[in-house]
């Protein structure tokens, strides 16, 4: 017998005992003898015994499958968070099924659908930027499929959520900018439908506010991608009075104008300074080396895996949703540091 064939009823067979005594056998029950125990387990490790993970979830009504939706793979801080989920997923004995949404809602709806027909016992989901509407997610939580959210959230439905502290994070990246002499601070910002794009666009106002900066219109811009920011940066650059700092809502965007500047014949940060957001590893590969904020990916994912298996623990009448939110921190680099006296 080869082992991926091997059954209960085979280890049975050989032993002339019941299904059911092997069965309890391998799961150390008490009524089973100690001998009857011992033979049943050397005959399943000589044969490379198995148990069925399908046949075990459907006794079990359940997969041990985890569904996992991001916007995009490709961005270092969704790789991070999948691995922070899978640290703690594999260690509760869970499965991770990944798929992403590629920004596209349409696309969201089917990924869900399919890891829904496919008994997930539990989805982690950061929607996409053009998610408005959120009725198959809420369908999830109706069949009993617990949702929770981490880095874009959606605020009607009662759930776990782990986010990060966009408005602080945004606050203490244009606090920096301020701190080396910027006044004209431009801010490339997100789509305001998700709340990671209106909280660090306000605090970036209250960084201004704080500091008595006067906030000019002109110089905040939806532009939340690199090609976006090729386009758009240089209008920026362009005005009578130019912007001396950027502040962007994430490195990629900051990469874009970046470059846009030095197409220019501007320097950085003598002539312009940028200050990124989620310290993706392109960060330290631009030149100059690009200011950013941290959002700390991995422990974003382990709090959201935390929080999914706390829901499969908790009783439905003493469900509470909580929303972890986790402290960002500033990492400074070239883009905001001259050549003479780099010590911030």
């Amino acid at each position: 017998m080869r082992g991926s064939q091997v059954t209960i009823k085979d280890i049975a067979r050989e032993l002339k005992i019941s299904p059911s005594t092997v069965s309890r056998a391998l799961k150390d029950h008490p009524d089973i003898s100690e001998k009857t125990k011992i033979a049943v387990n050397e005959l399943a490790r000589k044969y490379g015994y198995r148990p069925n993970p399908i046949a075990l979830s459907l006794l079990q009504s359940k997969s041990n499958v985890i569904g996992v939706v991001i916007p995009e793979i490709v961005h270092f801080f969704f790789s991070s968070v999948i691995s922070g989920i899978e640290e703690i997923a594999f260690d509760a004995g869970y499965n991770v099924m990944i798929c992403q949404s590629n920004e596209n809602y349409e696309r969201e709806i089917e990924v869900i659908q399919a890891m829904s027909a496919s008994r997930i016992d539990g989805l982690l989901i950061s929607v996409s930027k053009n998610t408005y509407h959120f009725d198959h997610l809420k369908e999830l939580e109706n069949i009993g499929i617990p949702v929770v959210f981490f880095d874009r959230v959606c605020e009607d439905i009662d759930t776990h959520k782990v986010i990060i502290d966009d408005f602080q994070g945004a606050f203490q990246a244009v606090e920096h900018l301020i701190s080396i002499g910027r006044k004209r601070i431009a801010h490339l910002s997100g789509p305001q439908n998700l709340l990671i794009g209106s909280r660090r666009l306000n605090g970036y106002l209250e960084a201004l506010k704080k500091h008595n900066l006067p906030v000019d219109n002109k110089l905040i811009l939806n532009c939340d991608t690199y090609e976006k920011a090729l386009e758009c940066a240089p209008a920026l650059f362009e005005l009578e009075n130019p912007p001396d700092a950027i502040f962007a809502v994430n490195d990629l965007t900051a990469a874009g104008a970046m470059r846009a500047a030095r197409k220019l014949g501007l320097q950085i940060p003598d002539d312009i300074a940028f200050v990124g957001f989620t310290n993706e590893r392109i960060s330290t590969l631009l030149e100059p080396p690009l200011t950013s904020v941290e959002q700390h990916g991995f422990e974003m994912g382990e709090e959201a895996m935390r929080l999914l298996l706390k829901r499969f623990s908790t009783n439905i009448e003493d469900f509470k949703a909580e929303t972890k939110i986790i402290t960002t921190s500033l990492v400074v680099r070239e883009s905001t540091q001259s050549a003479v006296g780099r010590t911030q």
